[in-house]
């Protein structure tokens, strides 16, 4: 069934396709460190098709320190009503709206939250930007590596630069350097570019792979860092009983006695994390757990045996978070790996490879991870970025943790392409519909990942609430529409039993996500091998009618009550509360 037909969209008109020659054609710039134009430093740029490998080249009889090399700066000449997306830096940053009103789709932004350099005037958007005009064809702008170096693309009014940052380090006299791919396209199809860029990504970065999005249980939504032993051991037998289809019992944070030292258990835990994960082996199940590798506190053994082995401010010693980013949510300011010094690669995999084979664990959730790519600091490697250092780092813990599951949270996204089976993909859930609804937009906004760079974690699915019954169905088909992983965040001894059916409704997720055409996210359909299922949500405050069409006559069903809403054919209208969502099954 062509997905355009479905949503009625097969006659939308279409602008000329994107042309890259102003592209080539406008001058690149590099930047010195003093923030100078460096004009005996060469931008060349190879492009062929859509894709452009660009490199400098030292032409000069002095080394030179790059802090940015501009790919090129032009004016797009876009309507302030353009539509508008771009990624962060930094997992919880992402921003939708126009390029006349941009939204911040979170206020853990990395301008301002983690403090990320930028230029005045502009706003940044890491790894990949998309426009789309009212009734034209979208424009996909992406970095599709990230193997070295960080892209961004600033964007001030209608114009565009495309910037890799180079990070002050020193080219020598006549010495060049290959920088991270660049992608240009255009066409009608928004869902269709976003798997290009996919692809690309993963042809540079290629992923390790799983088949299929874990299921599971997370402690931390319902216990918090207080978790206790028997927490973990109720809720087993609750999942073991009726729940069988949950495999990954997760102990989040909580267990460990600091920050940094994650193979010390906390007095608080209230029993060795090692009896309960042998515990929820022997029952069938698979023992996972959670860990911030990157970061240590002051008072942990780690750093106070191993100092040399952190990440260094301009003087040499350790660099406090707080100096340069979020000082962090426990016991700040951490101090961060250095993934390039060889002590903290051995530590790192040594950690893991004791998790995996003597504890057992074969699924970590790595949170924290942002810190590894920290930026304002040196590094042991004086060679090396922040984003090798963290790959680095990354590297090692899978050399470690052997063939479990790796999460990644509050990570870089672009750096993580590569090193994580999976990706948390909005901020952390709450039981309130303005974070549902929030982490919902996050989430379906990253779609496209899932499936293809890795599978994609809505956070936890949390159905022991006040919300309402159509707000906790909307969270539900959020879920669903994403298409990843379903770890349960409920203290399941308490969960109603009609909560309880929504969530065995999920299992096993179907591993496809929902596509929509354009950033309203109000229609998308997720396209199973024998039906499609189209998710309708309402956003809004007030009841709205929701419309879609069928390609041929087709019979609907609604997913969550089973109610049969008929043989259909052409338009489907439904009038739909507040705050509420719509799973149907058409076949």
């Amino acid at each position: 069934m062509n997905r355009r037909a479905f949503l009625g969209l097969a006659a939308l008109p279409l602008t000329q396709a994107l042309d890259v020659t102003p592209m080539r054609t406008s001058p690149g710039a590099v930047i010195g460190t003093e923030g100078a134009t460096l004009a005996d430093v060469d931008v060349v740029r190879d492009w062929q098709g859509r894709f452009c490998t660009p490199r400098v080249i030292n032409r000069s009889a002095v080394p030179v320190r790059i802090k940015d090399v501009v790919l090129f700066e032009l004016d797009l000449k876009l309507p302030p009503a353009t539509a508008l997306y771009g990624e962060g830096f930094q997992m919880l940053s992402q921003t939708g709206g126009t390029l006349g009103a941009p939204a911040d789709l979170s206020q853990y932004t990395d301008a301002t939250h983690y403090k990320m350099p930028a230029t005045s005037g502009s706003r940044a958007y890491y790894g990949l930007l998309t426009l789309t005009p009212p009734r034209e064809a979208t424009r996909a702008l992406a970095f599709t590596s990230c193997a070295k170096y960080s892209g961004r693309f600033e964007v001030e009014g209608s114009r565009v630069r495309a910037v890799v940052d180079t990070e002050g380090l020193e080219l020598a006299p006549n010495e060049s350097w290959t920088l991270e791919e660049l992608m240009v396209a255009s066409g009608a199809d928004r869902a269709t570019l976003l798997s290009d860029v996919a692809t690309r990504l993963t042809s540079h970065h290629s992923p390790p792979k799983t088949a299929a999005p874990p299921t599971g249980w997370c402690s931390w939504y319902c216990f918090g860092p207080r978790v206790t032993a028997q927490q973990v051991l109720d809720n087993l037998d609750v999942i073991a009983k009726s729940i069988p289809a949950l495999k990954y019992i997760q102990i989040d944070d909580g267990y460990q006695s600091a920050m940094g030292d994650w193979l010390d258990t906390g007095a608080a835990f209230g029993g060795d994390v090692r009896t309960v994960l042998d515990q929820i082996r022997t029952r069938g199940f698979e023992p996972a757990i959670w860990v911030a590798p990157f970061v240590a506190e002051d008072a942990s053994n780690v750093f106070q045996q191993h100092r040399d082995w952190f990440i260094k401010d301009d003087n040499g010693a350790p660099l406090r978070s707080d100096r340069v980013t979020f000082g962090g949510w426990r016991r700040p300011p951490w101090y961060a790996l250095d993934g390039t010094h060889p002590g903290a690669q051995e530590h790192l995999a040594g950690v893991f490879r004791t998790m995996r084979e003597k504890w057992g664990c074969t699924y970590f959730k790595l949170d924290a991870n942002f810190w590894g790519a920290m930026h304002g600091g040196r590094f042991h490697d004086p060679h090396a970025t922040r984003i090798q250092a963290y790959r680095r780092g990354m590297q090692a813990i899978l050399r470690g943790s052997g063939d479990a599951f790796i999460l990644g949270c509050n990570h870089p996204i672009w750096p993580s392409i590569g090193v994580v089976h999976g990706s948390r993909s909005s901020n952390d859930i709450k039981r309130s519909w303005d974070r549902i609804s929030t982490t919902a937009r996050q989430n379906l906004s990253r779609n496209w990942q899932n499936s293809r760079l890795w599978w994609n974690d809505p956070d936890a699915t949390c159905l022991a609430s006040d919300l309402t019954d159509a707000e906790c169905q909307f969270h539900a088909t959020a879920i669903y529409a994403s298409g990843g992983m379903v770890l349960s965040g409920d203290d399941l001894t308490a969960l109603p039993p009609a909560r309880a059916a929504m969530l065995e409704k999920l299992l096993p997720p179907t591993g496809i996500a929902a596509e929509f055409e354009d950033a309203s996210l109000r229609v998308g359909v997720v396209r199973l091998p024998n039906a499609r299922m189209v998710g309708l949500f309402n956003w809004d405050d007030a009841p709205r009618t929701t419309s879609f069409r069928l390609e041929r006559p087709s019979t609907v069903t609604d997913f969550w009550t089973g109610e049969s809403l008929g043989r259909r054919q052409g338009s489907v209208s439904l009038d739909m509360p507040p705050r509420s969502a719509k799973l149907l099954k058409v076949g």
